[in-house]
């Protein structure tokens, strides 16, 4: 029988050796505490092995066996409602079964108690054989998980400390819901003209006098959103003055709605849909426009709060993704290597063939390296958030001296966790998607004209794959925040990027291990490039103080910091330093996995070939180009407001 766990070897590595289980295991078990969990991080990560196993088996015979079939049956809007194809119904209906949706949820609301990680790694395997099931698979545990951390945050978690478990939850019935496969949920950001642009969200969310929430507008793009629980983001403040702290993204406030009530002939829906999108890809998922007419809502924490805890749900969609985008990396390489093994050409196997032989190789190397990058990512959020979680509820607390020194030390950890996190998360979005187009449009490419039909499923795999570089914030988007929160390190911290300079520069030339050199090489091209970019910015800066008096220039310098006009020059080159960047953390993570496991090597001598170029063209391009763009741009917006000033 397929299976897609067993026939994956690299992803094997990192739950028998790549992942370290021992502290994400003891923190899902409360510190081994619970009198009905695990007895050790051996005996989690047997049982963690049996559920990969399974899904495997059932991603490839019950999914990827049929993924041409639910692509073709799609989702339709009949009477008002979104439904499944067939063969996608009767996959969900396994699913729920197997309960599978109860993977992460804690053991007292009726869940397997599994950490994140797992859920996410088993993401890999379904997106893999289908992205529309993996994606909609996401929208059951997933929220159901948001429900139960957002609850604690707020407080309305009640715990019994001393048994180590969640006495009640606020959203416990909806949790529950979901996690018997009855109800699914989505969250609900999009609107018409405001996609990125969180600050222009006009969607409101509106009390009575009696304080009930209601919530009218809009939403578009929503993924999965004829489901029943939407958390959604709406405008609850209005301020005329931009320094009130309810302006902006301040005015948003969380809310989660139910779509509708009752079930079967009973059901009566409160939330309209409006329309399903007919996409280029993702057939088997359902991706709807909504419609709220004083919807009854509840408030999810405190008003104003909504841009926080929608980040929550943001930073989780974004590590899935990663996840889904090597399930669909792993599908396209798979595909293409069978099809050019059996395909002759010029009296060879076009495997054989040298451009052919070197896609492969660069597909290979790109899908294990992006998985190094996945799964430190998820590693270090899910630490972060469960360390933060668990304080909060008081079940850190002990009177046992072993226990307290572990937390001691968990305490100290979290930082470290939360900047690691930081870090990898918008890279792993970036690099991910962009590399799950390239590598499945390359796998149509090696199948030659048979990829240009449906016969082998490679343009379906490219379909697929194009909306991720768009969803849960575009490629742009993650550049921008990769490049802010360099450069601002930078600007925050001048003497610890000094510091990191030198020693980058010392390792290249010094190192004992010759892989240890090439890194460090790369590293310095990275420190290259930002140094580059905070020079020129800061140079602009101070051309712009010109005309100015000399008194006032600390003070505008220091204080008076315009986005779009100051990092002009940073954002026009933020996607390049990006890339730079995302080279710099996989070749960083893959050198410590060789450090650790030598029989990794070869991976990272491979990774650096391509690597170590790639980068090097990035700074040359970086470095050389920009001033003309800048210059037009400039000279048109000049110009615009003149035209504004005339009229």
């Amino acid at each position: 029988m397929n299976n897609y766990y067993r026939d994956n070897d690299d992803l094997q590595w990192y739950v028998n050796h790549g992942i370290d289980w021992e502290p994400i295991v003891e923190l899902t078990e409360y510190l081994y505490r619970s009198q009905d969990g695990h007895a050790d991080c051996a005996d989690a990560l047997s049982f963690y092995r049996d559920i990969f196993d399974l899904v495997g088996e059932f991603t490839a015979e019950e999914i990827g066996a049929h993924s041409e079939e639910i692509d073709r049956q799609g989702v339709e809007l009949i009477d008002g409602e979104g439904s499944l194809g067939p063969r996608q119904d009767a996959i969900f209906k396994k699913i729920k079964r197997l309960e599978l949706h109860g993977m992460p949820i804690p053991r007292e609301l009726g869940g397997m108690n599994c950490p994140m990680l797992v859920y996410y790694l088993n993401t890999e395997l379904f997106s893999r054989a289908d992205a529309s099931v993996a994606a909609h698979h996401g929208f059951h545990a997933g929220i159901a998980m948001a429900m139960l951390v957002y609850s604690i945050q707020e407080g309305t978690t009640e715990y019994d400390p001393k048994n180590a478990r969640i006495k009640s939850t606020r959203f416990q019935k909806e949790i529950d819901e979901i996690r018997r496969g009855v109800a699914w949920g989505c969250m609900d950001i999009t609107e018409p003209n405001a996609g990125s642009d969180m600050a222009a969200l006009s969607c409101r969310g509106e009390q009575d006098d009696d304080g009930n929430w209601f919530v009218t507008g809009s939403k578009i793009y929503i993924t999965s959103g004829h489901g029943k629980y939407h958390f959604v983001i709406a405008r609850t403040e209005d301020a005329a003055n931009p320094e009130d702290p309810f302006a902006g993204l301040g005015g948003l406030s969380m809310f989660l709605v139910p779509a509708y009530t009752g079930t079967g002939k009973n059901k009566k829906r409160i939330v309209e849909i409006v329309r399903l999108e007919e996409k280029l890809g993702h057939h088997g998922s359902a991706t709807a426009a909504l419609s709220f007419d004083r919807a009854p809502a509840q408030l999810v924490g405190e008003r104003g709060e909504g841009f926080k805890y929608m980040l929550l749900l943001m930073n989780n969609a974004r590590i899935a993704v990663g996840f889904e985008c090597l399930g669909l990396c792993t599908a396209a390489l798979k595909g293409a290597k069978a099809y050019a093994e059996e395909r002759r050409s010029m009296g060879k196997s076009i495997d054989r063939h040298e451009m052919i032989a070197d896609y492969l190789d660069e597909m290979e190397t790109d899908i294990q390296a992006i998985r190094a990058l996945v799964v430190q990512a998820a590693w270090h959020e899910e630490l972060a958030q469960k360390i933060t979680v668990l304080e909060k509820a008081g079940l850190m607390a002990s009177d046992d001296p072993e226990v307290q020194r572990k937390v001691a030390e968990y305490q100290r950890q979290l930082a470290y966790h939360k900047r690691k996190a930081r870090r990898y998360t918008p890279l792993l979005k970036y690099v991910a998607a962009e590399k799950a187009v390239e590598i499945t449009r390359r796998a149509l490419q090696i199948h030659g004209g048979a990829g240009f039909t449906k016969d082998y499923g490679a343009e379906k795999l490219l379909r697929d794959s194009i909306v991720m570089p768009i969803y849960e914030g575009t490629s742009q988007i993650q550049s921008l925040m990769a490049m802010k929160d360099t450069l601002g390190g930078i600007l925050k911290n001048p003497q610890a990027f000094v510091r990191r300079t030198a020693q980058a520069r010392w390792r290249s030339l010094s190192a004992r291990d010759p892989y240890e050199r090439r890194v460090a090489r790369i590293q310095r091209v990275s420190l290259s490039a930002q140094q580059h970019l905070i020079t020129r910015t800061v140079t602009d800066k101070y051309r712009s103080l010109q005309g100015k008096p000399i008194s006032e220039w600390p003070d505008r310098f220091m204080k008076h910091w315009n986005p779009k006009r100051d990092f002009a020059y940073a954002m026009l080159h933020a996607e390049r330093l990006t890339q730079i960047l995302c080279d710099e953390a996989m070749a960083e993570l893959l050198l410590q996995q060789y450090q650790q496991h030598p029989e990794r090597a070869p991976l990272l001598a491979r990774f650096l070939e391509r690597a170590e170029p790639r980068c090097r063209h990035m700074y040359d391009v970086m470095t050389t180009t920009g001033d003309r763009l800048l210059s037009t741009l400039s000279t048109e917006s000049i110009a615009d407001n003149e035209t504004k000033v005339a009229s």
